[in-house]
């Protein structure tokens, strides 16, 4: 029986990698690995992180361009920048509220 770890971030919450230069807003968690075996094994056997942890879909942003990204709970750290995103997804999905968090638009908890 495997144990469930509860996400450390939250849905609306912007965190950044802890090692390359990109940082996003969570969309979506899956409570473990759930991607293809192709994507997990394109990632360097020595970077590769567990299987059985919180992974996040991000509306990600670096320097250059705006994308989708699937990170691994341990590669990421909240982003206490508090400078707002500019993916044009998060205002589809989210509202940045006057303190700068950002709320679904559309809540899945009913």
């Amino acid at each position: 029986m495997s144990k469930t770890r509860t996400a450390k971030f939250k849905l609306g919450q912007v965190v950044r990698h802890r090692i390359y230069p990109f940082r996003g807003v969570v969309f979506d968690i899956d409570p473990e690995f759930n991607n293809t075996e192709e994507w997990y094994q394109a990632i360097p056997a020595d970077s590769r992180p567990r299987r059985d942890q919180p992974f996040y879909h991000l509306f990600a942003e670096n320097a250059e361009t705006e994308y989708i990204a699937y990170v691994s709970e341990q590669n990421l750290l909240p982003d206490t920048s508090g400078e707002p995103l500019r993916h044009p997804q998060v205002a589809e999905e989210f509202e940045r509220d006057d303190d700068g968090e950002y709320r679904p638009r559309h809540s899945q908890l009913n």
